[in-house]
């Protein structure tokens, strides 16, 4: 893959957590952990912004998903509405990257009406397929998700696109599958360098760090492969920022003293 050297625009990118679960880490890894304990996961989205552009990669899940999925979470505060705390009002944003379609990463789409919605083919192909027709592969998908985004397909709003492709100056689509067929991750230009925002291509630090992979998996080698791939595309391994990792809150400076939304852009606080 070439990624294009255009120097005409960098990004503040942040991460905005909107919400967090409990679990153990024998549920985050695959194979044995005989350091089994506590191990929570945070759910993220992330704000792309420049002089020109803003930017929005993922758009959550809403309260009446966790709900129905029988989440108890320790907080929860709509990922779009948050958008107000950066002074972006969501009925303005025009692209919207969805790196897959799970639920946690592809709810509110109603909220985002002038979005058009830049998506993978391969992602809609799984989604929409005969893969669906096995319950352990459809589980952390939403019809409903699913359906309203096939709406905004009919609608003229999605932007699909196969395989790595730019997306904008500075901002770059790397297709890197395994946790889904067409999952995409986004690498970014800003002044510290170039940022991958992982997404589910590696959920936590440990498993791109350590080859350990997530245990939800449609193909462990691309899993394994892609995570080989973040690292190469970004300026150093500290400028990957993994999907669900609460780590990332602690690593990176607030925003304006907001805990649950950091600065990616900004070097690391340790």
């Amino acid at each position: 893959m070439t990624f294009v050297a255009d120097t005409d625009e960098t990004y503040e990118v942040f991460a905005i957590r909107y919400a967090g679960v409990q679990r153990r880490r024998i549920d985050n890894f695959i194979g044995m952990d005989v350091h089994d304990g506590p191990m929570a996961m945070d759910f993220y989205v992330w704000l792309l912004r420049s002089p020109r552009r803003t930017i929005l990669v993922d758009t959550g899940f809403t309260a009446a998903t966790a709900q129905a999925r029988k989440r108890v979470l320790d907080r929860y505060r709509c990922p779009i509405d948050t958008l107000a705390t950066l002074g972006v009002d969501p009925t303005t944003v025009t692209d919207v990257v969805l790196t897959h379609l799970h639920f946690d990463h592809a709810g509110n789409l109603a909220k985002l009406p002038a979005a058009r919605f830049h998506l993978q083919d391969a992602e809609m192909h799984y989604a929409t397929g005969r893969c669906m027709c096995f319950a352990p592969m459809r589980h952390a998908y939403s019809v409903e998700d699913v359906a309203e985004l096939l709406r905004k397909v009919y609608a003229e709003r999605v932007v699909f696109h196969d395989g790595d492709d730019t997306l904008a100056p500075g901002v770059e689509l790397m297709l890197i599958g395994g946790h889904t067929r067409g999952l995409q991750s986004v690498r970014v230009r800003t002044a510290r360098g170039w940022v991958v925002l992982a997404s589910d291509a590696s959920h936590y630090y440990q498993n791109h760090e350590e080859g350990r992979p997530f245990p939800i998996v449609q193909d462990m080698q691309q899993m394994l492969a892609g995570q080989r791939r973040l690292l190469a595309a970004a300026d150093s391994p500290r400028h990957v920022v993994p999907g669900h990792d609460p780590e990332v809150l602690r690593r990176y400076p607030p925003l304006d003293g907001d805990t649950d939304t950091v600065c990616l852009h900004l070097a690391p606080v340790d």
